[in-house]
């Protein structure tokens, strides 16, 4: 694991997804002190290959199946819109 780097809450706030995607531990302070910790965990990244491959076979299936686009697929999953009938 990399050293500690110590940075102010806004420069947390304003680079967080920098931080959070590194691998490096953070110590994150407000007008000097010490307010929270990020500690990334270790990240074995053969799982999530494995489901996003299987997640687009199925993906693959279902419009393959139903005659839809894609974009007609990703409506569904909004959450804004009704459920079709």
């Amino acid at each position: 694991m990399a050293r500690l780097k110590r940075i102010g809450v806004r420069e947390f706030r304003d680079h967080a997804t920098t931080y959070l995607s590194g691998s490096d531990p953070v110590a994150v302070s407000k007008h000097g002190q010490v307010i929270g910790f990020y500690i990334p965990l270790e990240r074995d990244w053969e799982p999530l290959q494995r489901a996003v491959k299987k997640l687009g076979g199925t993906v693959d299936r279902i419009l393959e199946q139903t005659g839809m686009t894609e974009e007609e697929l990703a409506q569904l999953f909004d959450l804004r819109r009704s459920l079709p009938n």
